[in-house]
């Protein structure tokens, strides 16, 4: 199995509307992340919005991405869903389009206990096609992977890591305590504001959204984590904690971050701001802070 480390980006799904894909838009992204030095890419997450997305439009984008890839980084595809056959169907085409893991999160409807978690992740894993990171999401799940349950599940061979999101910095240094024996299994931590402090702890990496403006940022602040090397991590920390506080704040929902890493690829670009129903793109107030303060933050890397 694969033992996966480094800044894999959970790409945003470039949409031209509620059905089409921005196909440009999607390989001008896959290209700046992997000039970047990212070590993978993470579709179908979160931020790819993809419990939004139609199941056509899903397919489609593994299909794609895996196209435009072309094997130069490992493709991991997110395959949470609450229909067990969904998340093997898409499992399926990412295996046959040449994708490395699946990454499921808990079915997020019934509210499941530690065993059942434990039976549902089994029976995924017997029936995958290629290996699965487990997803912790609480925020959206309703459902905390417990660090007992991870360890169990870890012995099972096909689930090879986590992709932590809760946020909780309390409950990942549990969960890597309890891993501490096994270093063939990979942590990883979605926000971006503790991903220094938890590599310099021997976390695995990150799957951290601002990488897919600046995706040259976060793997050298994943390098100098890893390597030990405090003062450069502090100094790029603060430049990922910049990004996080002008481009992530504007509006108070949940969904700002989301809106404010959108238009900040559209002003670069990159890709399309369309978002997939419930949410949607920022409108042009938000759009002009967003510019402006993408502007300071460009302008002093420079």
């Amino acid at each position: 199995m694969p033992n996966f480390k480094g800044i894999i980006p959970p790409l945003v799904t470039p949409l031209v509307d509620e059905e089409n894909l921005d196909i440009p838009g999607l390989e001008r992204l896959i290209n700046h992340v992997i000039a970047g030095g990212v070590h993978g890419i993470f579709i179908l997450g979160t931020t790819g919005e993809s419990t939004s997305l139609s199941y056509k439009l899903r397919h489609e984008l593994i299909k794609h991405t895996c196209k435009f890839v072309n094997k130069r980084v490992p493709v991991l595809v997110g395959i949470t869903d609450t229909a067990l056959q969904e998340s093997l169907a898409l499992a399926e085409t990412a295996s046959k389009e040449g994708a490395s893991a699946v990454v499921a999160a808990p079915p997020y409807y019934f509210g499941l206990g530690q065993p059942e978690l434990i039976e549902y992740y089994e029976h995924l894993a017997e029936h995958l096609p290629l290996p699965v990171f487990l997803y912790n999401m609480p925020s959206h799940t309703k459902i905390n992977i417990e660090p007992e349950t991870v360890h169990t599940l870890s012995k099972n061979p096909k689930i090879i890591g986590l992709k932590d999101s809760s946020a909780n910095t309390a409950y990942f240094n549990k969960v890597a305590y309890k891993m501490k024996e096994n270093e063939n299994f990979s942590l990883f931590v979605g926000p971006e504001e503790i991903t220094a402090e938890v590599v310099l702890m021997g976390a695995s990496g990150g799957v951290n959204g601002g990488a897919n403006m600046f995706p040259e940022l976060y793997v050298k602040l994943y390098e100098a984590a890893s390597s030990g090397d405090l003062e450069t991590t502090q100094e790029l920390h603060q430049q990922v904690m910049e990004i996080s506080s002008k481009l992530y704040t504007q509006g108070k929902f949940g969904s700002s971050y989301l809106k404010g890493l959108k238009a900040s690829l559209k002003v670069l670009g990159i890709c399309n701001d369309y978002m997939a129903s419930p949410l949607h793109q920022f409108r042009s107030k938000e759009k002009e802070i967003i510019a402006k303060n993408l502007k300071e933050i460009t302008d002093k890397s420079k």
